[in-house]
């Protein structure tokens, strides 16, 4: 039995989704949630780290960055635009 080959966004636009990746990062930016979330590692541990040594002032890097993934888009560790 064979199976279909697996659904492909058009356009090569990625599988994570803007909506989430922003929410995600507003609600816990601090941690780098969304970042993590879209793949970007070294950004995402790079605000933890931030979070961390400011006690938490640095969080307002991650609520900033979510309202701009939202606003802009941006895009995953593959540089494929996130869908809407």
């Amino acid at each position: 039995m064979t199976y279909p080959p697996p659904y492909q966004y058009p356009g090569g636009v990625s599988d994570k989704s803007k909506v989430v990746a922003g929410v995600l990062q507003i609600v816990l930016g601090g941690f780098g949630v969304g970042r993590f979330y879209i793949g970007d590692t070294k950004t995402g541990v790079l605000q933890l780290v931030v979070t961390l040594v400011t006690c938490g002032i640095g969080s307002l890097w991650g609520f900033v960055d979510g309202i701009l993934i939202l606003i802009n888009g941006g895009v995953d560790a593959q540089g494929r635009p996130l869908r809407d």
